[in-house]
């Protein structure tokens, strides 16, 4: 019952990413131009490092690096709209 706890909770930290993301795209519109490419470098090490996470069944690290990945894209979504 406590590894549901623990991942209900990691589901809705994720899902909080999204209004984040959206947040961050609407007041950094001047830093999403130019750092596009550090975007996208980020994106990737932090889909990477989830699954990491993952594969080592690391729950703080998984949750941690696929909530980055998941206001990042957000975020680069946001500027391209």
């Amino acid at each position: 019952m406590e590894e549901i706890a623990k991942i209900g909770v990691g589901i809705a930290a994720l899902l909080l990413g999204i209004p984040i993301g959206n947040i961050l795209a609407m007041k950094t519109k001047e830093e999403l131009r130019g750092g596009q490419k550090w975007f996208r470098i980020i994106l990737g090490a932090s889909l990477a490092g989830g699954l990491i996470g993952a594969v080592f069944k690391n729950d703080t690290l998984m949750f941690s690096f696929f909530f980055i990945a998941m206001v990042t894209s957000r975020s680069l979504r946001k500027y391209r709209q």
